[in-house]
């Protein structure tokens, strides 16, 4: 099997991780963890999506999902990181990023047939800015808590090594020719797997507030 195939593989697989964690300990799952396991169930939903479009039924152009995901992800995350932070002024910086990105990916959804560089380029900038606000929140708690035991600092991390890694990659997917697009890709797979191990460890803490 290539490589490129078998990482592939393995990430879809690896975005089961976090979700069956969050499944086993969902009663101790707090209000933000539990959207963030939402989010965790629609992407793998969509990585399962895509595999079947391109490996079973053979679909030529699965953009329009991946248009369909940066939406949603825009929304949801939005959400999330608006009940992570601790103060009114960062809430409302949040909204006015989130909606600058949704109206960014909506507009550039115009046509659906097309890779969303753009639209997922502006989700991973706005997730980098939205996980380096929280690391400097959490610079400032109301309590000390060890980091390493906050379930959020681990699923932020997640999230600022994802978007910090793949940026670029998402960003300059466009002008990689096509038949290298593969072993470029092989980046986001690892990613996503390292990702989606940060992501249940994080699930597998219990929740602490800092506010």
């Amino acid at each position: 099997m290539p490589i490129d195939i078998l990482f592939g593989n393995i990430s879809v697989i690896s975005g089961f991780i976090p979700v069956i964690v969050a499944a086993v300990n969902y009663r101790q799952l707090d209000k933000v963890l539990r959207l963030l396991a939402l989010y965790f169930v629609f992407s793998v939903l969509v990585d399962i999506d895509l595999w079947l479009s391109l490996n079973i039924f053979k679909v030529k152009n699965t953009m329009p999902i991946l248009h369909v995901f940066v939406m949603i992800s825009v929304i949801l995350l939005g959400i999330v990181y608006y009940y992570m932070y601790s103060n009114n002024y960062l809430k409302r910086i949040s909204i006015i990023l989130t909606i600058s990105t949704a109206i960014i990916s909506i507009f550039y959804a115009r046509n659906m047939l097309l890779y969303p560089s753009i639209p997922i380029t502006a989700l991973g900038i706005l997730l980098i800015i939205f996980s380096l606000i929280y690391f400097y929140q959490m610079l400032y708690p109301h309590e000390y808590v060890p980091l390493e035991k906050q379930s959020l600092f681990w699923i932020n991390a997640g999230i600022l090594f994802y978007s910090g890694v793949n940026i670029f990659l998402f960003m300059l997917l466009n002008q990689i020719p096509a038949q290298h697009r593969a072993n470029y890709y092989i980046i986001h797979n690892v990613t996503n797997i390292i990702a989606n191990i940060l992501y249940s460890i994080g699930l597998f803490r219990k929740p602490k507030q800092l506010a």
